[in-house]
């Protein structure tokens, strides 16, 4: 099922997740291959084993790594390169980072890095259950701006079955360096712009799902796609993964009401909703009013049957026909 709110299973290559929302069977059967194909227990990290690969290069730059000639050690090593000046990554948070990775045995490099042409960052929630503990691990407890070398076992990487898209076996032992590039904000930041009457009213001031108050007026017709946090970033375009905290609610059932029951909140998930943007991934009235909106935003989305769900009954929170209310704060953009 494409056309629903948390539509396809988004499988980044070097992190298994699932995107969270407007569940259905085949959600559930996602999710579970997600939890399968990632290792249920890791080895405790250690600083150093014998042998150890080298790094050179400046930090905020692609490293080049020199894989030692021999077995590796089978350890899980984290190891501190260069400690970063920024704030200390809680589990929690989600972490911008960039990364090189290199399969041990062949020496093969995992492309394309976030350094390469077409490269792009990886983000990392440690306390996401989904996360790979090479990553986790990599994180966790380190400081913003900190590169970070890991030597990953089968154990806290793709487990036994390894990963066809990647080329890794089983067996295969992995190095990667990675840079602690920043953190994901966890919400959209600054004072939220008035809104009409006739509009639901939004209180959104806190690490959790929003506050909707739908009026006791007929819904729009049309899309509405309204800013209520302007921000600073980069402009969202058509065919990017965008990262994001989002809480809806059906307009009919809550109207009038003071405070509407969701029907589905990202809050919940503990991690951002993550979704290529602009492909037909998600209902229509996402891309139409978040394509061209600026990382950073506050959005308010009212959008109609014929561009949500349109008759299909989706649960006593959702029924066919719905206008639903959307409170969206676009976090990245990649």
């Amino acid at each position: 099922m494409r056309r629903r709110l948390a539509a396809a299973f988004i499988v980044p290559a070097l992190m298994l997740t699932a995107a969270c929302g407007g569940g259905d069977d085949s959600d559930k059967k996602e999710s579970e291959a997600s939890k399968a194909a990632s290792p249920t227990e890791a080895p405790k990290p250690v600083e150093a084993a014998d042998p150890m690969p080298s790094v050179a290069g400046e930090a905020g730059k692609k490293p080049q790594i020199t894989v030692p000639k021999g077995d590796p050690s089978g350890k899980f090593v984290v190891k501190t390169l260069t400690e970063g000046t920024g704030p200390v990554v809680q589990k929690s948070d989600t972490v911008v980072t960039k990364y090189t990775g290199k399969v041990w045995k062949s020496g093969k490099e995992l492309t394309p890095g976030s350094y390469d042409d077409k490269g792009q960052p990886l983000m990392v929630t440690p306390n996401n259950p989904e996360t790979l503990p090479m990553f986790a691990e990599a994180v966790a407890g380190k400081k913003i701006g900190s590169r970070v070398l890991v030597v990953a076992p089968p154990t806290a990487a793709f487990g036994a079955q390894g990963s066809q898209q990647l080329e890794i076996g089983p067996t295969d032992n992995l190095v990667f360096v990675i840079d602690l590039d920043r953190m994901m904000a966890k919400k959209a930041e600054g004072a939220q712009a008035a809104l009409p009457a006739d509009l639901p009213q939004v209180k959104a001031d806190k690490e959790e799902p929003a506050e909707i108050k739908i009026p006791k007026n007929e819904p729009p017709k049309e899309l509405v796609a309204k800013t209520l946090i302007e921000g600073k970033g980069a402009e969202v375009k058509s065919g990017q993964t965008v990262y994001m905290q989002y809480s809806g609610a059906a307009w009919k059932l809550n109207e009038g009401k003071d405070k509407a029951t969701l029907f589905d909140s990202s809050w919940k998930a503990g991690k951002p909703f993550m979704t290529a943007i602009g492909q037909g991934q998600v209902i229509e009235g996402w891309d139409k009013g978040l394509v061209g909106k600026k990382v950073g935003d506050r959005v308010l989305l009212v959008i109609p049957p014929q561009q949500a769900y349109g008759d299909q009954d989706k649960g006593a929170d959702l029924p066919a026909n719905s206008t639903l209310v959307f409170v969206v704060d676009i976090l990245e953009a990649v």
